[in-house]
């Protein structure tokens, strides 16, 4: 007699499904109702980027479903072709003669146009948390020896964020450096490695913001917030009025004013503004907590999968979106300076979107248990 496979999801993976249909459904009323005002070519832009992010929200769905029941061993096998494939793509975005696929748009090349257009970086976050995972497993108790944690870590993590630093992308590359740091030191790396990688890189960092204009003035703003509120600190001063506007309650969904005209990218950068203007205190309260409860759970997740890679990987994938997402928020409100990332399933962007989505796919299948039963 033939037998099927049946899937069987935990309480923890049932709820995380829930938690991020949840946050696409709300992403994509944000998505609409802060592009709602924009205009561009004589029509409005709040149903056509409403619709891209369906789009992704749709594709990202279905490799959700493929990544929740894909063999994880697969995946652990696969990444190093999945990180060689990331940095073959971060080195075409930069080349000199692939403007045409590549164009440079706001002053970075950070797009690759494939019929599609994808945001490498994102990919690259993902591509560096399997493999970091899949090392680290790998090596074990040796990853607690710099030559066999920290130092190969480095030697593949370092060109990747060299070249999205090179678009130039400075908080994606560090974040993408913290990520990996994070894997490596749940799998036990030495707490004296991280200290040593800290006061070589801190340096390194500070001379990339000092060598960028634009860096500058934004670490400048956020240490001294009122120095130029015309110019340097405008957009927080315009993020925080957003906040202060909303009040408890918010005027209203797509009743927003700041995002015509006086806050940037409303619809992505600042979308956590815009939330916070349009649904008040209590929908700043929504997103922290789901975001909050997202973590919780996928660590959970992460803490009862069976074997180190699975549980490494979790860990990845739960800093994942918790570091964007409150980075992210903290810009939104003065926290922390400027970075320019998105939030999670929430602002516009399809790439950043499907990612997120194959990310709660593969968190859900560390909560899944298969059972063979009688066709």
């Amino acid at each position: 007699m033939a037998a099927k496979k049946e899937w069987l999801l935990g309480w923890e993976a049932r709820l995380l499904v829930i938690l991020t249909a949840i946050l696409v459904v709300f992403g994509l009323a944000s998505v609409y109702a802060a592009s709602s005002a924009m205009v561009e070519g004589g029509r409005a832009l709040g149903s056509t980027r409403a619709l891209d992010q369906l789009i992704g929200a749709a594709v990202g769905g279905l490799l959700l479903l493929v990544a929740s029941r894909v063999n994880l061993d697969r995946v652990r096998e696969v990444a190093w072709p999945i990180v060689l494939v990331t940095l073959i793509l971060l080195v075409v975005l930069l080349l000199p003669f692939t403007q045409s696929v590549a164009p440079r748009i706001n002053g970075a090349r950070r797009w690759i146009n494939l019929g599609v257009s994808i945001q490498v970086s994102e990919i690259a976050k993902l591509a560096v948390v399997i493999w970091t995972a899949m090392l680290c497993a790998k090596k074990g108790t040796e990853v607690k020896r710099l030559s066999k944690g920290l130092l190969p870590v480095l030697v593949v993590v370092a060109p990747i964020s060299a070249l999205i630093l090179l678009e130039p992308d400075l908080s994606t590359a560090v974040v993408i450096g913290f990520l990996a740091m994070l894997v490596l030191f749940a799998a036990g790396a030495r707490i004296g490695h991280f200290i040593l990688l800290g006061m070589v890189a801190l340096p390194l960092v500070w001379s990339q913001i000092e060598g960028a204009q634009y860096r500058l003035l934004r670490m400048t703003t956020f240490l001294d917030p009122g120095a130029d509120r015309l110019r340097d600190s405008y957009q927080i001063d315009q993020s925080l009025i957003g906040l202060g506007t909303g009040q408890l309650f918010g005027v209203g969904f797509g009743e927003g004013q700041q995002k015509l005209g006086f806050l940037p990218y409303p619809y992505s950068d600042f979308i956590f503004s815009t939330i916070g203007e349009e649904w008040g205190f209590l929908g700043v309260a929504f997103l922290i907590l789901c975001f909050s409860a997202y973590v919780f759970l996928a660590l959970r997740l992460a803490r009862g999968a069976a074997g180190p890679f699975r549980q490494l990987l979790g860990v990845g994938l739960a800093a994942m979106i918790g570091t964007d997402a409150f980075l992210h928020m903290g810009v939104g409100t003065g926290i922390v300076p400027t970075t320019g990332l998105v939030l999670p399933f929430i602002s516009y962007g399809r790439s950043g979107l499907i990612i997120a989505l194959i990310a709660t796919g593969l968190l859900v299948n560390l909560g899944t248990r298969r059972r063979r039963i009688a066709a």
